[in-house]
């Protein structure tokens, strides 16, 4: 099975599809600033769950922030849960800057 995973910017979102097939396997919604892609949201149908589906989308996407120079603030459960199970993306978890205290 070959999962293959494309950016599509104008609906913010990665989409997969299995072996070429023209059904959408899984999405990861996304917004995207210059300096950061905070992921929102990833679905994968039942149909394609426990296929890699879910893991070629979080890799795509964060190899690409990676090689964008973007920084990664994962608010989806799935994300968050992936980037902790794979201390090698851990480098891209965003940082805040801010020195302000309530």
């Amino acid at each position: 099975m070959t999962v293959e995973v494309k950016d599509v910017p104008e609906a913010k979102r990665y989409e997969a599809r299995v072996d070429g097939e023209a059904e959408i396997a899984g999405v990861a919604d996304y917004l995207r600033t210059e300096e950061l892609i905070a992921f929102l949201h990833t679905e994968v149908p039942p149909a394609y769950e426990g296929r890699g589906v879910g893991s070629a989308l979080a890799r795509t996407a964060l190899d690409e922030a990676r090689a964008a120079k973007l920084r990664v603030l994962p608010t989806c459960p799935f994300f968050a849960g992936w980037i902790a199970r794979h201390p090698e993306y851990q480098d891209l978890l965003y940082q805040s800057r801010s020195k302000v205290n309530d």
